[in-house]
């Protein structure tokens, strides 16, 4: 195999695994002060989640430092705090979510008390053979006993090419009129051969993709949207927040029929910022998710 295709593939896995990865602020599992602390957020976010580009009450933040990588969402959603805090605590739920995601190709949550783990195998965006996608194990923690507050974590030690500490954490609290305020975290780390490979993409394939921060404006008043890493960790911080929405959304439907919502309604959202999330047309997303959902009925023959 040429040099080149070599370095093409791997820069490939590279994205698709960052694009994965989860997210993430390391809090400190103390219920009734994060609960403060996210109650005086919400309170000094109402004008960004009033006034923004999302025409939704949603505000998004990144940022890069030394290494690291870090996305937050922060939205009000219309559902009741005690369906978010059930629903969103347990761990076989965050693959109906995770499973939105274009990347993920399967997941398989094992509740061991003790240390419940998400298996999960990650891929292109397009649908392909669980033989070429690759798995991360994630430990899923619950952290809050605060019926007042919710606090979940999945975290993974190491991922591909030298990218690590992989988080993903939403906490949430109840606000007024049956809504809840919810703050999705998203972090990683790499080493300086995970950003070759990332220079790399973002110099081709991702050469022309944003991410929803205006960092300028053209001289014809257009926004500048940020590209490069920042870029491609806000558009899977979005897709991930939009995913615990489609998940939340298809609690309303019969149970035989929130697969198909689930799959509908994400995919509509993603749409509704095309510019920054549109990878594939719906008929190829919609088939593709059907037929992992078909495997992932046989969990046992690839979650070994």
């Amino acid at each position: 195999m040429r040099p080149t295709v070599v370095l093409r593939s791997a820069t490939r896995i590279l994205v698709v695994y960052i694009a994965y990865a989860g997210a993430g602020l390391a809090h400190d599992d103390v219920p009734d002060a994060n609960a403060a602390s996210l109650r005086s957020t919400y309170a000094a976010l109402q004008d960004k989640l009033s006034h923004n580009q999302f025409e939704r009450p949603l505000y998004l933040d990144s940022r890069e430092n030394q290494g690291e990588l870090r996305g937050e969402v922060y939205a009000i959603v219309e559902y009741s705090f005690p369906t978010v805090n059930a629903d969103l605590r347990a761990p076989n739920h965050w693959c109906d979510i995770l499973n939105l995601h274009l990347n993920v190709k399967y997941c398989n949550a094992v509740a061991d008390k003790a240390r419940p783990t998400l298996t999960t195998f990650v891929g292109r965006k397009h649908d392909e053979p669980l033989e070429a996608a690759h798995r991360m194990e994630f430990v899923f923690r619950c952290g809050s006993q605060n019926p007042d507050y919710l606090h979940v974590h999945l975290d993974a030690e190491t991922g591909p090419f030298g990218t690590r500490n992989y988080h993903i954490m939403v906490e949430a609290i109840p606000l007024e009129d049956e809504r809840t305020f919810v703050h999705l975290a998203y972090s990683y780390a790499y080493t300086a051969g995970a950003s070759f490979a990332m220079q790399t993409y973002l110099k081709t394939f991702g050469a022309n993709k944003v991410g929803f921060t205006v960092v300028d404006k053209q001289p014809d008043g257009q926004p500048v949207y940020v590209g490069k890493m920042r870029g491609v960790l806000e558009r899977n911080t979005m897709r991930y927040y939009l995913a615990i929405d489609a998940y939340l959304h298809a609690l309303s439907a019969p149970l035989h029929e929130r697969f198909e919502k689930r799959i509908r309604g994400w995919f509509a959202a993603t749409e509704r910022y095309s510019l920054q999330l549109h990878e594939v047309d719906e008929r190829e997303y919609i088939e593709m998710k059907r037929s992992e959902f078909r495997r992932q009925q046989e969990p046992r023959e690839v979650a070994q």
